[in-house]
């Protein structure tokens, strides 16, 4: 039975809310990349902030007062409207909460053991729950007072593309009427220096594909959809993953675990891949995965497809970005547009020519794909669809 993607509420540095985003990701604007210190010692680095106040948390759930969750109500708020009609519609016990997150609010937590080991005691506000990777779902089901399934799924870059999944399998089930689903990660210390550490951070913007990319950009985002069994014009066609366990941190080389997924995606779908309108590469701008990423796709796609990374725009939000690609895919079904592929434009001779798209190309198949792909091997392509 199809999945379908009824509502849709977005926060990341190209903006709040499906027009302002929609208008800085298909002019292809990198603005909301920003050139911060503080983050890493010594270091300058563009990272994609959200800038501005976010949504206070109620103060009868201050226990769970996170940046992380901050952002996770503005993306609710967007859609609450949506939400709480399916709540009277099926009742709390029947809406899930699925969501992926890699941060929570280690950063809260982080600031808060400093606290304590200049100050020898935990600062007020400090709670054990903010830093907990279940925290996200918890504050979002008090917050709606539900009471069905609610759980986060951390498997790093693939945390809300795999929670995707993970709701759709719970509507097959019957287990669930709706769910809320997608993901949220707030940047932190933590994350930017454990990246610098493994020499993966750019200090310019990130510059996926080219011969001149060295590294990645972080960046934050909060994604909900209300998935259901409720017809709307978009839906969750198709998804494959698959677990090649090349290497802790390193890309399987020959991209044969990022060609797995994306072949059970199609096959999912009942698809081929001449349908394809649309690719939404992981293209983090690393040497290795770039690499890897385009021989899967040139394999793939023997006579081409669209495609773009849109990292350099949003940056990498690592636990969101799955569900953030697969919210441009969505944007891109409703306004007939593609995201451009920003870079230099000198392409890396060794590796395989693949298809850009330019700003102001046109969408001329209505079945787009978006591939996630994480530490450890872990792999995920989803397709995003005009309903059946």
């Amino acid at each position: 039975m199809t999945a379908y993607l009824n509502a849709l509420g977005v926060i990341c540095a190209l903006g709040r809310g499906q027009d302002a985003v929609s208008r800085s990701l298909f002019a292809g604007d990198c603005t909301g990349m920003r050139a911060e210190s503080g983050w890493v010692p010594e270091r300058v680095l563009p990272v994609g902030s959200v800038p501005g106040e976010l949504a206070s948390i109620p103060a009868q759930l201050g226990r769970q007062n996170s940046r992380n969750n901050q952002l996770l109500l503005e993306a609710a708020l967007q859609i609450e409207a949506d939400i709480r009609q399916a709540i009277l519609t099926y009742g709390a016990s029947r809406v899930g909460i699925v969501l992926g997150t890699s941060t929570s609010g280690i950063d809260e937590a982080s600031r808060s053991i400093a606290h304590y080991l200049r100050d020898k005691h935990f600062p007020r506000d400090y709670d054990y729950q903010q830093q907990e990777l279940s925290a996200p779902a918890n504050f979002l089901a008090d917050w709606l007072q539900l009471s069905g399934p609610a759980y986060v799924i951390s498997t790093a870059c693939t945390s809300s593309a795999r929670a995707l999944m993970s709701a759709r399998r719970l509507l097959d089930l019957g287990v669930c009427d709706a769910v809320i689903c997608g993901g949220v990660d707030s940047l932190c210390k933590l994350t930017l220096n454990g990246f610098t550490a493994l020499e993966a951070v750019s200090n310019e913007r990130c510059n996926p594909f080219s011969v001149n990319r060295n590294g990645i950009n972080i960046g934050e985002a909060a994604v909900l959809f209300l998935m259901s069994r409720e017809t709307a014009p978009i839906a969750l066609l198709g998804s494959g993953a698959s677990c090649d366990a090349h290497h802790i941190s390193a890309p399987e080389p020959t991209g044969k675990g990022a060609l797995q997924a994306m072949r059970k995606a199609l096959a999912s779908a009942g698809l081929q891949p001449e349908q394809i309108g649309y690719l939404n590469l992981h293209g983090t701008a690393t040497q290795h995965n770039d690499a890897m990423e385009s021989l899967a796709v040139a394999s793939l796609f023997p006579a081409g497809v669209a495609c773009s990374s849109t990292k350099p725009m949003s940056g990498h939000t690592l636990g969101a970005a799955g569900a953030l690609e697969a919210a441009f895919c969505w944007l891109s079904l409703a306004h007939g547009r593609v995201p451009p592929h920003v870079w230099d434009g000198q392409a890396d001779p060794t590796l395989p020519a693949l298809h850009w798209a330019q700003a102001g190309d046109a969408l001329e198949k209505r079945c787009l794909m978006s591939n996630s792909f994480a530490f450890g091997g872990n792999n995920v392509s989803l397709i995003i669809a005009e309903a059946p």
